[in-house]
């Protein structure tokens, strides 16, 4: 009991961070942790990230085995403007369930939920701080600031679909899922986001979940993740460390793998995978060319109505005070 609270208390300082902006040069995703972003995709961008799992789980004292693989699908849209975000967020597992009474095959949906995030505070658009042209210490430097999170709210509901062995047959067709995200950049390389989470709620066994993850981006192509997951219900807890790496193939598609293991033998689990993030953002760049052409215009007709009211006056004090 103690190990496992010393390493919860250890993974509260593991926090999870993939996003530094609402639309930045590179592709922003949240793979290849469980964590969500504080942040969205941009403005009428759409991006998947897609996964692939295999999973061993063995129970010592019901004395069960389960193994199988499973699909992990997030589509995520950027509507409205671009601190609003709606996604979608789906796992499917397949797995052989043999115990000393049962041998039988399993299937069904373990995650199917649709909800919406909104960025509510964003530290960085309230930064005034300008750039020592001088000095790269004084860029460089540590400040207090960077402990003030970016803070989102996400609301959602789970979709109970068919008949499912993962969840209980007294579980509604539609259970509400709340989260409360902040996300802290520490330097250029560090990002640390926390998920405080509500779900399942109206069912028999409500849960309450903490993910944090901490990333590090090693170059322009590479980066590492930590990540702990709590969660506490009253059928089931358990504590899941996970660790991997992500790699930037270009600039709207990522690569992923990652490594997880929980820390106890009722059940113990362990599974790993790999996956893809691809971002489609042709029209959000055609929506920013023509803002920014449109501004260009605009100075133009500025600059041009400037020189023609210019261009009036002086004619009128020419016509006013005529030359000899």
């Amino acid at each position: 009991m103690f190990k496992i609270k010393t390493l919860f208390i250890f993974g509260l300082f593991l926090c999870s961070a993939h996003q530094y902006a609402q639309y930045t040069d590179v592709i922003n995703s949240n793979r290849p942790g469980r964590s969500m972003s504080a942040f969205s995709v941009g403005k009428s961008v759409i991006q998947a990230e897609v996964g692939l799992y295999g999973i061993n789980e063995e129970h010592q004292l019901q004395r069960y085995e389960a193994n199988g693989f499973g699909n992990e699908l997030s589509v995520r849209y950027g509507a409205f403007f671009d601190q609003f975000e709606f996604n979608l967020e789906s796992q499917y597992q397949y797995d052989w369930y043999s115990s000393p009474l049962i041998m039988d095959t399993r299937g069904g949906f373990k995650q199917f939920t649709l909800g919406a995030k909104y960025l509510v505070y964003d530290p960085f658009l309230r930064a005034n701080d300008k750039p020592n042209l001088y000095s790269w210490k004084a860029n460089h430097k540590f400040s207090w600031k960077q402990f003030i999170p970016a803070v989102a709210v996400y609301g959602g509901f789970n979709l109970n679909l068919g008949t499912n062995p993962y969840t209980f047959d007294t579980d509604p067709a539609i259970s509400p899922k709340l989260m409360l995200i902040t996300q802290n950049h520490f330097g250029s390389k560090w990002v640390f986001v926390t998920n405080i989470i509500a779900d399942r709620y109206l069912t028999d066994f409500p849960t309450l979940a903490l993910i944090t993850t901490l990333t590090r981006g090693f170059n322009m192509r590479w980066s590492g993740f930590l990540e702990f997951q709590g969660y506490k219900s009253d059928f089931y807890a358990d504590t899941v460390f996970r660790f991997g790496a992500a790699y930037l193939v270009r600039e709207n598609i990522q690569l992923d793998a990652s490594l997880s293991k929980n820390f106890k033998d009722t059940p113990s689990i362990l599974y790993g995978g790999f996956g893809l993030s691809w971002r489609f953002d042709s029209n959000y760049e055609t929506n920013y060319k023509r803002i920014k052409n449109d501004k260009k215009d605009d100075k133009k007709k500025d600059k041009k109505s400037k020189a023609d009211k210019g261009k009036k006056r002086k004619d009128e004090v020419e016509l006013e005070n005529p030359k000899p």
